[in-house]
């Protein structure tokens, strides 16, 4: 561990120690979880968190160690001393609260007269996504978790006699604790059982969830400790016969579709007691996941490019029991097809860029079943998910971009769904209002198709993000329904997919506010910062620099409205040396999510993960490369604070994934990649076909960061993307690196 985190701050186990735990792996098999390391992103604004996370499970057990603001998204800080709860779930990487269900705490002694809180030692941890465990300082015990799909698994041992677990059923990761549980019915089914339900306000909307703790020891005392007032749901010690190095083992399950769906979880999943035979049942489900990549590096480009793989996997999550039963959006209980899955926890405005593209190539299977998910929450709702959260929609961020997801799997050729089903929900979905209770109008469908982009005097806020957000979905429907032969759709959204040619003024050379009689905003500062709640402008959480290359359907089009390749290349010299002021009204003064920023390039929010790339398609690669090297060197470090921004449900994580094999999918809808510069010697992607893509990297180093030639399958290759099908058929690309 010393040598692999040689250049951080990082405790825990030793590689040793979690292969013990992990069991042993063949001298065959190659044991990829040793390069991962939990805790990138735990500090500063990466808000991940160093739990245990069965991929795309409906349950990422782990510890609290704060709550209620926004820097405890996920629920963990590197940085604290304290652990405050154990729950369930947690999000990764995002920009908003939830979850946390189900918290508890060990205690020795006294339950009533304790704090429910505990120190701990950085020594004494150890995180890796299938095993975590714990030194609890006044709590005396030692806390070690695993888990399956729907199974949280707990063992417990304590330091001196009188151990015991406190449950708050009312705790929850929230900006209001109070108000969390609207009601809650929990039972004690026996001396070895608790069965609860809770419907809560989870970013603001109710939602109901189930579970079942069950112990492999009988409870000796249930006492009600006092909860403050106007709390619904309650807190309860349990007191087990436990002495001194005694052990303790629980499991919960959840369920968000029925009590008996969290027992049938439980008893299905986790039928057995054997911790240990559960952790490696856990990692070896990780190991045949990261083996679908194989790449040569430094260890800490393992850490990093195996680190983001598990963050990808870790949301979207699996919202249907283990017979297909679920709760859709108006908490109607339904089930799945027999072998389908109902998938939640959609981050899309992030994930659309390059998490799922990601997707398409290393697991195809969960492509199908994402489409799927979405189109039944589309039967439910009539509509597509924006930003699904638990089954919900939460109407976060701009544009519908399960649209450009559904299309681009279309696109490259899947085939677990009906396409003309998906096109007719992607045109109903893209025709539909979103109204908001707190802005006056988010997007307006009649008012965007009359004028052919938002007006800013009509819709208030992020009227230049919004049009060029909806222009790029309603170019991807275009493409599918050229490729279904509608001419009729086909027509009207190849017109809608060019809607940002109506915001570009051409005196700037940039996206800018249009209001309702065609005229352009005045005063106009390029470098303002919009934020929908902190300061509302034209842009979100963005200016206009930043969202002025959003032109992911059509390039070309920007490169010569620019001027041509030069003066593009001039103006993307510009935004990464530019420092420009933040424009901040008196109650604003950060916006947190404009991060990691070169001039004006800001690689901490998504708008602007395609922009480096642009530089191929104006025929600079060298500059590509070049701040390529650079975004990985300051932003995407093997430490705590290694994250310049929110990971975002493995938006980021994807990121570096395809950029250290060298290629990025500017436009999903494409199926093209272009090329950038790879940071890593070579990258083996086992297909899923049985067939093997393989990226090769010649004489790199860090002096060698450019491209002096490309060859695909050995012969000369001039062209500036690589597209999907290549990659699907097995080919070889190799990159011939040089110094200037």
């Amino acid at each position: 561990m010393k040598k692999l985190f040689s250049k951080t701050r990082f405790f825990g186990a030793s590689l040793f120690a979690l292969a013990l735990v992990g069991g042993n792996l063949s001298a065959e098999t190659k044991d990829f979880t040793q390069y991962i390391n939990p805790y990138i992103g735990t500090a500063y604004n990466g808000h991940t968190f160093p739990g245990v996370a069965y991929p795309f499970g409906m349950v990422q057990p782990g510890a609290d160690t704060g709550n209620a603001s926004w820097h405890y998204c996920s629920g963990y800080r590197f940085d604290d001393e304290k652990i405050e709860s154990f729950s369930q779930n947690h999000l990764s990487g995002t920009g908003a609260i939830g979850l946390g269900y189900v918290a508890f705490m060990p205690f020795v002694g006294d339950p009533e007269s304790k704090s429910y809180t505990s120190t701990f030692n950085r020594e004494n941890e150890v995180a890796s996504p299938y095993y975590y465990s714990v030194v609890l300082n006044e709590a005396k015990s030692k806390v070690e978790i695993t888990a399956t799909e729907r199974v949280a698994f707990y063992k417990i041992t304590f330091e001196e006699d009188g151990g015991g677990l406190t449950f708050d059923f009312q705790k929850g990761l929230t900006h209001n604790h109070k108000d969390r549980v609207i009601s809650a019915d929990i039972q004690k089914v026996d001396d070895y059982t608790i069965i609860g339900h809770q419907r809560v306000r989870d970013w603001a909307m109710p939602f109901n969830y189930y579970f079942t703790i069950k112990f492999d020891k009988p409870i000796k005392e249930l006492i009600e400790v006092d909860q403050p007032e106007g709390c619904k749901a309650p807190r309860w010690s349990l007191l087990f016969d436990l002495k001194k190095g005694d052990t303790i083992k629980a499991k919960v399950a959840m369920s968000f579709a029925s009590k008996e769906g969290s027992t049938l979880n439980l008893e299905t999943e986790l039928p057995h007691w054997n911790f240990e035979k559960t952790v490696a049942s856990t990692k070896s489900v990780w190991n045949n996941i990261l083996s679908k990549i194989e790449i040569e590096g430094t260890d800490d480009d393992k850490a990093s490019f195996y680190t983001g793989m598990v963050r990808l996997f870790t949301q979207p999550n699996v919202l249907s029991d283990v017979d297909g039963s679920y709760q859709n959006s108006k908490d109607e209980l339904l089930k799945m097809p027999k072998g389908e899955h109902f998938y939640g926890t959609f981050s899309l405005w992030d994930t659309f860029r390059a998490a799922h593209p990601m997707y398409t190539i290393i697991d195809p299977k969960h492509v199908n079943d994402f489409v799927a998910s979405m189109l039944t929450f589309y039967d439910d709702t009539n509509y597509l998910p924006i930003w699904q959260y638990l089954g919900k929609e939460t109407y976060t961020m701009v544009g519908v971009h399960s649209i450009s997801v559904i299309a681009e799997a279309i696109a490259k050729g899947f085939d677990g769904f009906d396409h003309k089903r998906a096109l007719d929900a992607m045109v109903v979905s893209s025709e539909k209002d979103i109204e908001s209770s707190d802005m006056q109008v988010w997007e307006n469908r009649t008012m965007y198709e009359k004028y052919g982009y938002y007006p800013f005097d009509l819709v208030k806020a992020e009227s230049i993000s919004r049009t060029l957000e909806c222009s790029y979905n309603d170019y991807a429907i275009a493409v599918i329904a050229q490729k279904l032969g509608d001419d009729k759709i086909f027509k009207r959204f190849w017109k809608l997919g060019r809607s940002f040619e109506n915001v570009f003024d051409p005196e700037t050379k940039l996206m800018r506010g249009k209001d309702s009689d065609g005229k352009w905003r005045e005063p106009f500062d390029p470098f303002e910062i919009g934020h929908i709640y902190m300061h509302p402008n034209d842009y979100t959480e963005g200016n206009s620099w930043q969202y002025s290359w959003h032109v992911l359907q059509d390039p070309q089009w920007l490169i010569e409205a620019m001027g041509g390749n030069e003066e593009f290349i001039k103006k993307l010299d510009f935004i990464f040396t530019a420092e420009g002021e933040e424009k901040k009204n008196e109650d604003q003064k950060v916006v947190d999510d404009v991060t990691g920023l070169i001039g004006q390039y800001a690689h901490g929010n998504e708008p602007s993960h395609h922009v480096i790339y642009l530089y191929t398609l104006a025929g600079a690669q060298d500059k590509a490369a070049h701040y390529v090297r650079e975004v990985f060197d300051r932003f995407y470090l093997n430490k705590p604070d290694g994250l310049c921004g929110n990971d975002d449900c493995g938006q980021m994580s994807a990121w570096y994934m395809f950029s250290a094999m060298g290629f990025y999918p500017v436009n999903p809808v494409s199926a093209e990649y272009v090329l950038g510069a790879p940071q890593i010697p070579s990258a083996t992607i086992h297909l899923d076909n049985g067939k093997t893509f393989r990226m090769i990297a010649h004489n790199l180093s860090k002096e060698n960061k450019y491209v002096k030639s490309v060859k695909l399958d050995g012969k000369p290759y001039d062209k500036k993307t690589i597209s999907h099908a290549d990659i699907m058929r097995g080919a070889t690309l190799e990159f011939e690196m040089y110094s200037k």
